[in-house]
């Protein structure tokens, strides 16, 4: 089995969940349905192991993605073979390929009704809350999927991924203090965390740009601090120093006047932004340049994000010729 099921799935490009999902049918294939408990099976078939019911799972999750909705009801059902149908982490998984294959508002909303029951059998159901809150954002019912993870961190408020979901879910209706609280929540729990670092940084300076006058000031020192933070944590992180890049620009373009805003946050100095800003500029245009020849340790990053990055670069030296 590869090892690639083994990790995360969730930040697999199209291509290479297409590519795992492909192997769906030799896995399958290589496996049996279910396993014995007997101690000598093991000399005449496949054991079972730890990983075999990961892998299961996220081989679901990438034939979901791709449309094989048979290899993942199979997979589906070896997991339940396995487990039971009551298991919470069936239930949820079960949940999910019902989301996955349902074909109108209706359906979903029936999904959302077995949710609701289940959660009235047993409120500590937490896969099930979560597949609850994830098809109430898929619906558009963002205030019902807040107030339902409010609900939840209440009771349990040492659950960086329910933080993690707050935040985002704050940042799509534009409520960025109540987004920077939830992250700062998250890492809370999970200082070093490059990644939300920089996702707190991102959405500090979205903040930036919807404060009134003076505003700004605190939330650009705080996208500083933060972007600087996850590079620090994080070599080569490309949204790191795409993050710092373009904050640094924004402060050297805008050069207020006041360098402290009314409660007292302080922007670096001058000499400090700059030596920032060539820093960052210095390390994405070397990314780029890497990627962009094939160096071979030089290849993970999103296709995406390296073009913004090129994007970035071009435009400040347009505007350096300018």
């Amino acid at each position: 089995m590869t090892q690639s099921l083994l990790q995360p799935v969730g930040n697999l490009t199209s291509a290479e969940t297409l590519q795992l999902a492909q192997q769906a049918p030799e896995i399958l294939r290589k496996t049996p349905r279910a396993f014995s408990k007997s101690p000598l099976a093991s000399f005449f078939s496949v054991t079972e192991t730890a990983d075999t019911w990961t892998i299961y799972e996220n081989l679901m999750i990438t034939c979901l993605r791709t449309g094989d909705d048979a290899a993942a009801t199979e997979c589906l059902e070896r997991i339940t073979i396995r487990f039971g149908e009551k298991h919470e982490r069936v239930l949820a998984l079960k949940g999910l390929l019902k989301e996955a294959t349902a074909t109108s508002n209706a359906e979903l909303q029936k999904i959302l009704e077995e949710y609701e029951t289940e959660l009235k059998e047993n409120d500590a159901n937490i896969p099930i809350l979560k597949r609850k809150v994830a098809l109430l954002r898929s619906m558009d019912r963002l205030v019902e999927a807040a107030s339902v993870l409010n609900s939840f961190l209440d009771t349990c408020p040492t659950d960086p991924e329910a933080w993690s979901e707050l935040a985002d879910i704050y940042v799509s209706q534009g409520l960025y203090a109540q987004a920077i609280y939830a992250l700062e929540e998250v890492l809370v729990l999970s200082p070093n965390a490059w990644n939300m670092q920089a996702r707190l940084g991102e959405v500090s300076l979205m903040a930036a740009s919807s404060a009134t006058e003076g505003g700004p000031l605190k939330h650009f020192a705080e996208a500083v601090k933060r972007f600087c933070r996850s590079i620090e944590l994080c070599d080569d992180y490309l949204r790191g120093y795409y993050g710092l890049k373009l904050v640094t620009d924004k402060i050297l373009d805008n050069a207020p006047k006041s360098k402290k805003d009314p409660e007292g946050f302080a922007l670096p100095s001058q000499a400090t932004v700059e030596r920032l800003n060539r820093v960052a500029t210095d390390k994405l245009a070397e990314i780029v340049r890497r990627h962009g020849s094939n160096e071979k340790l030089w290849q993970g990053y999103d296709a995406g994000e390296i073009s913004a990055a090129r994007e970035l670069l071009d435009s400040s030296s347009t505007k350096v010729v300018r």
